[in-house]
């Protein structure tokens, strides 16, 4: 009897990207476009509206991180039946963030969103690993079965990428302009996560006992 094909990886993928950058696509989307509600004769008394001569506005485009959050973890949980340990961490945190930000009317609460975020991965991964747990193992799901030593060094790899990251943030928010800064948020960060996960293949091709690789590190 022929065992039918198992579910391609494409649909998986697909997903993985809605639930990991939804929200971010749509903070970045929502920013650039200059998207927003305005009133009108509608029904509903309102209609979206995008571009003309409204300013960029990042607290208006919190609103769609928010809201691109919870729809991105939705969707995982629905199609996956599951929610993913590092997206969810990283949709609370927007949910934290963004509610400081609409809340306050300062922009600089999502701004060091995520820099707290990637300092609370990159310190949960050394404190984790000093007390002889393994937190990677965790976020990166049971993909990877490698030999304890190999494990101790990626564990120091992407801490240092987090930590990384999160300075790399500090510096580009503090010192650039606002659309400076989303563009590196949205594309910078992607680039980095896709050259390091890249950059970790022959480590991890050397040691692991599987071919499947693990999922690359989110916001």
């Amino acid at each position: 009897m022929t065992e039918s094909p198992p579910k391609t990886s494409k649909t998986h993928g697909a997903i993985r990207l809605v639930v990991d950058y939804g929200g971010l696509a749509a903070f970045g989307l929502a920013y650039f476009l200059r998207l927003r509600f305005v009133a009108a004769a509608s029904p509903v008394g309102w209609m979206l509206a995008a571009g003309g001569h409204a300013p960029r506005d990042l607290t208006a485009a919190t609103w769609w991180l928010m809201g691109g959050s919870v729809v991105s973890l939705l969707v995982g949980l629905i199609v996956e039946r599951r929610l993913a340990p590092m997206p969810l961490i990283a949709g609370a945190f927007a949910l934290v963030f963004g509610g400081l930000t609409l809340f306050f009317h300062d922009p600089r609460f999502i701004k060091i969103k995520p820099s707290v975020v990637n300092v609370i991965f990159g310190s949960a991964l050394l404190i984790g690993m000093a007390m002889g747990r393994n937190p990677l193992r965790w976020l990166l799901g049971e993909a990877l079965a490698l030999p304890e030593a190999a494990w101790r060094r990626l564990i120091l790899r992407y801490a240092f990428y987090f930590l990384a990251m999160a300075a790399l943030n500090e510096l580009v928010w503090r010192t650039q302009s606002d659309a400076v800064w989303v563009n590196f948020h949205v594309w910078g960060q992607w680039i980095c996560v896709i050259a390091f996960s890249i950059s970790q293949v022959p480590f991890m091709m050397k040691y692991m006992q599987t071919r499947e690789p693990p999922p690359p590190p989110t916001d």
